[in-house]
């Protein structure tokens, strides 16, 4: 069933205009988030190509009399998209989200009731506050308000957190073990490149246990990457995704083991000094770029492909 549900929303994708993406709008989208104007023009170029299919074959819900409006669509659509921004062209880069169509948007955070059981098999209801949620074939929720909070934070970001859990989930629950592209790491065996990405993610998931937990009881250094990431290799893997894509450099330095496989995982070469020099000339091509866009004008997909 879920196959024939995946099939039907591509071919009625198919039917549906590309939104125009009006030139303005696309730079003020950017304009935000550092870590998406400080792309090259090339690669924003192709996030913008993404993100009009994105558009295409998602649908926006608003909860609590929320609405959503374009500007809000379009940028959780950029941010979504860049995970896949090297994976090929839209439709095939796009096919790793095509277990789900809707994205519910609330105004703040969410609430939902959970049930869990103890080791003595006694059973317990709580509620848990959530920023957002990727649910396996299902849906993703995200709360506007943390989204807003990402243009302000330089290693945290919710729809890049939930859209790689969508990623994570394509061989199964979220576990931190993504599917991984043939010849990983050039390594020709399947099994040799699942134990290189385990061995390395496993190592890093118990150093950065033992700094959370040693901040938590003895009042040590918390560490730079986000808490939560402790709770759960998944929540690691995707933690990691955040600062890998906010604050690459910073995330260089504090996973030097972890960055070659997140460049080799995303299909993107990354070192040091091409970081450095990534932003610095982005930054300065953006603001060219702004300076020579006009009010009002459109680019076509033809220019942005």
């Amino acid at each position: 069933m879920a196959f024939f549900t995946r099939a039907w929303h591509r071919l009625r994708a198919t039917w549906a205009p590309l939104p125009q993406i009006d030139a303005t709008q696309w730079l003020h989208t950017l304009r935000p988030y550092p870590f998406l104007h400080s792309l090259p023009l090339h690669e924003q170029a192709r996030l913008r190509a993404l993100a009009a299919v994105f558009l295409q074959r998602k649908e926006f819900f608003g909860t609590h009399g929320l609405t959503v409006t374009d500007d809000m669509a379009l940028s959780i659509a950029a941010q979504a998209c860049l995970p896949l921004l090297h994976w090929g062209s839209p439709q095939e880069a796009l096919s790793w989200y095509d277990d789900f169509v809707g994205i519910v948007i609330h105004p703040g955070h969410a609430l939902a009731q959970r049930t869990t059981m103890d080791g003595a098999g006694v059973v317990h209801h709580y509620t848990e506050e959530l920023l957002g949620e990727a649910m396996q074939g299902g849906p993703v929720m995200l709360s506007w308000e943390a989204v807003t909070q990402g243009q302000q934070q330089t290693n945290q970001n919710v729809v890049i957190h939930e859209f790689i859990h969508k990623i994570d989930m394509r061989n199964g629950q979220a576990d931190g073990y993504p599917p991984l592209p043939a010849h990983f790491m050039g390594l020709h065996q399947p099994q040799a490149a699942r134990e290189r990405w385990h061995d390395a993610w496993a190592t890093a998931y118990a150093k950065f246990q033992q700094q959370v937990q040693i901040a938590e009881r003895f009042g040590g250094d918390w560490p730079w990457l986000d808490a939560y990431g402790a709770t759960a290799p998944a929540e690691f893997f995707a933690v990691c995704c955040e600062a890998y894509f906010t604050n690459p450099a910073r995330f260089q330095r504090e996973f030097p083991s972890l960055m070659p496989l997140l460049n080799a995982f995303l299909r993107l070469p990354r070192s040091t000094e091409a970081i450095e020099h990534r932003h610095r000339h982005s930054a300065q091509d953006f603001a060219s770029f702004c300076s020579s866009t006009t009010q009002g004008q459109r680019v076509s997909l033809s220019e942005v492909g």
